[in-house]
Parts: C-alpha cells; sequence; structure tokens
C-alpha cells in the first residue's frame, strides 16, 4: 500500500521517542509473559547454555512481535498511539527482509549505547541509523481531520 505525499511527512523526534517509551513497556509485559512459558522448559538457567537458550528465545519472541505489527499495519500498537508508521521510502509496506535488517541494526545500535537513536540527531533527515541503512522512514500518520 502506497500513502500519498501528505502521508509521508515525517513523524517527529519528540513523538518517535515518546512512543519507544511507551513501546518499553508493552515489550516489557510481551518479555515477561514469553519468560513465563520457557521458564519450566530449560529450568532454572545454572549453566551457560540455558541462559543462551532463553536469550535466544527472548529475541525471537522480540522479532516476532516488532515483525508481526510491522509487516502487517506497520505499526506497533505504541507507534498507533503516537500516530507514528514504518514505511519504505517510497511509502510501501515493509518488507521481511527489511523487518529482520532494521530489528538487527537496531539492537546493534542500542547496544552500543543507543548510537543508532542518537543518530537522529545529526542526520539531515533526522532519521535513526537503522532507518537509513535498512531503506525504512517513520511517518506521521495524520489525523481525519487532516486527511
Amino acid at each position: 500500500m502506497q500513502y500519498n505525499a501528505i502521508a509521508l511527512t515525517p513523524a517527529p523526534l519528540l513523538s518517535r521517542f515518546a512512543a519507544m517509551v511507551y513501546e518499553l513497556l508493552l515489550v516489557t509485559a510481551v518479555v515477561f509473559v514469553a519468560s513465563f512459558i520457557i521458564m519450566p522448559v530449560i529450568g532454572d538457567m545454572h549453566t551457560p547454555w540455558q541462559r543462551h537458550l532463553f536469550q535466544i528465545y527472548i529475541l525471537g519472541v522480540l522479532f516476532a512481535y516488532f515483525s508481526a505489527f510491522w509487516l502487517r499495519s506497520g505499526q506497533t500498537l505504541a507507534m498507533k498511539t503516537w500516530r507514528i508508521r514504518l514505511v519504505q521510502e517510497n511509502g510501501d509496506t515493509l518488507t521481511f527482509k527489511q523487518a529482520m535488517l532494521r530489528f538487527v541494526l537496531s539492537l546493534l545500535g542500542l547496544m552500543l549505547a543507543g548510537i543508532g537513536f542518537w543518530w537522529a540527531f545529526f542526520d539531515r533527515d533526522k532519521q535513526f541509523f537503522h532507518d537509513r541503512l535498512a531503506g525504512t522512514r517513520l511517518i506521521r500518520v495524520p489525523t481525519k481531520r487532516e486527511k
């Protein structure tokens, strides 16, 4: 689905950071529930293989959470609340490859003291580093009055 030029207005940086705070609350709940599901299966995590299996499982759950929303509508619940949509640079919905690339790059940027997110303060289009590399954009969704 392609959006018109009005709908391709970049999402404000403050709204994107506010959506990330809200997303953190939602993801915490998702990880909490996912942990309860796997803990009886892998045990108390006394050995390294149990911890690594748990970490891989949680990363898989997070990828499933984000990619399902990004691929279907381009919006997680937090993004809907803050009227933000994730699209390709031309306005189309994401491909699976882009969703995976964006997820991995955003994790790397987060592990490096959030450098991928701080990048937006210096980027000419105010894009996050992972969006720039994945060929995606966060756009503002107009209200019904603005359409």
